[in-house]
């Protein structure tokens, strides 16, 4: 099967990057969309605020990183490579972003693939994009 375009939602993690590798030796000419959902922090309590300026920060580094990860892939030989960044909950926003683009036939992405308390606590993106994405999806891990 070939794939014309694949999406790769990072958050940066080694996982993330494993996945990318594996879109690119799976299909050299396909387009890849880099994408990083920013969630804005959240801090609990009623009276409790956030700084402006760490949320303008985080976001910043992150747009950084963004266009860091395209450059690598892009020295890797990947062609028509974009990238995007959106707010959000990370697994809502990378089924939506599939549904709204009928043209990506493939997701692949990074997962941590915690169990017991951290996946209770922490949640599985991977595990909600499989569940509820249009396409295909490749969940990489690192071997440990």
């Amino acid at each position: 099967m070939t794939f014309r375009k694949i999406l790769c939602p990072t958050d940066f993690s080694e996982g993330a990057r494993q996945a990318l590798r594996l879109a690119l030796a799976m299909s050299a000419d396909a387009q890849l969309v880099l994408l990083h959902v920013w969630q804005p922090p959240y801090v609990y309590g009623a009276d409790a605020t956030f700084p402006g300026a760490v949320a303008v920060e985080t976001k910043s580094v992150a747009e950084n990183e963004l266009a860091q990860w395209k450059n690598e892939v892009e020295q890797l030989g990947a062609r028509g490579v974009t990238t995007l960044m959106v707010s959000g909950a990370p697994w809502h926003e990378i089924v939506e972003l599939a549904r709204r683009d009928p043209t990506i036939d493939l997701i692949a992405m990074g997962t941590h693939g915690y169990t017991g308390l951290k996946h209770v606590l922490l949640g599985s993106v991977a595990e909600k994009v499989v569940r509820h994405a249009p396409c295909p999806v490749l969940a990489a891990r690192v071997r440990e």
